[in-house]
């Protein structure tokens, strides 16, 4: 494991950029990913604010890593009109510049009630879409496994890496198997070769009812997840998204960093005892 690698998503460990910020450097990591400032989407944060957040990352000397976007998650069904997609990814690449990453986080929407058909020509049709204008803006766009019609279907991430092209290829979160009913390391071994971001997390429980647990306290297999990629020569970001106390889509935040630093201490020690060669 290369320290270089460690990261994590600031507002899981607190709501302000200067709490995140600090939570990093307290794990002594090199690497932030963005999501929110105070609640606020990082693409709908103003010019002058989000001038403040580029000056304050470069001035805790941190790499980011990844911009998290709302693009085809919970929020979006595919029903939707693509006009508030195209508008976050242009705001977002123009952000990848100025924060000196190429990456931007986006899943593959909810159905909006269309059947199976309707729905999977869509979604291709408005990533492929996407992954357009991606390249025009010289950003690569990162498909989580979460909710969407590709999120827990190996087969159907193979058929968005088609759709996308060079500028779609896959973040792969070790715990989300657990809320969406998945095997994430037989998941994980299919899509490994297109899988250029690493979200971790680990829970108990049963889709729906996930209760999230420190790194290799749940089911996940996080433990394998992480070897699996380590004796394959993944090189990107191992990011640590916990979940033990921010939920986004439940509307809720971090106000204490504690739980962020404990996940971020046994990832470390999760990455440490990870040995090449998987049983």
């Amino acid at each position: 494991m290369c320290a270089d690698q460690l990261a994590g998503i600031g507002d899981e460990a607190a709501a302000s950029l200067p709490d995140q910020i600090a939570a990093i450097t307290a794990l002594g990591w090199p690497g932030i990913e963005l999501r929110t400032v105070d609640g606020v989407a990082l693409a709908d944060l103003d010019s002058s604010r989000f001038q403040r957040v580029r000056r304050a990352v470069a001035a805790a000397g941190l790499r980011v890593v990844c911009l998290d976007s709302r693009i085809g998650n919970w929020s979006r069904p595919i029903t939707a009109p693509p006009a508030d997609d195209l508008r976050e990814l242009d705001v977002l690449a123009d952000r990848c510049a100025a924060l000196g990453t190429r990456y931007i986080r986006v899943m593959s929407y909810l159905s909006g009630g269309l059947d199976e058909s309707e729905w999977r020509s869509r979604v291709l049709d408005r990533i492929a879409l996407l992954a357009d204008r991606a390249a025009r803006h010289g950003v690569v766009l990162l498909h989580e496994n979460c909710s969407g019609w590709a999120g827990s279907d190996p087969d159907r991430m193979m058929r968005l890496v088609e759709a996308g092209g060079p500028c779609l290829r896959l973040l792969f979160d070790v715990g989300n198997g657990i809320e969406h009913g998945y095997d994430s390391f037989g998941v994980l071994e299919r899509v490994l070769p297109h899988v250029e971001h690493v979200h971790v997390k680990d829970a108990v429980g049963a889709p729906g009812r996930a209760e999230y647990v420190l790194p290799g306290e749940g089911h996940a297999r996080v433990h394998d997840c992480l070897r699996l990629l380590l004796d394959r020569g993944y090189s990107g970001a191992f990011s640590l998204e916990p979940h033990l106390v921010t939920r986004p889509h439940e509307g809720r935040t971090a106000t204490d960093p504690g739980p962020f630093l404990s996940a971020g201490r046994r990832l470390e020690h999760l990455l440490r005892a990870a040995p090449t060669g998987v049983a």
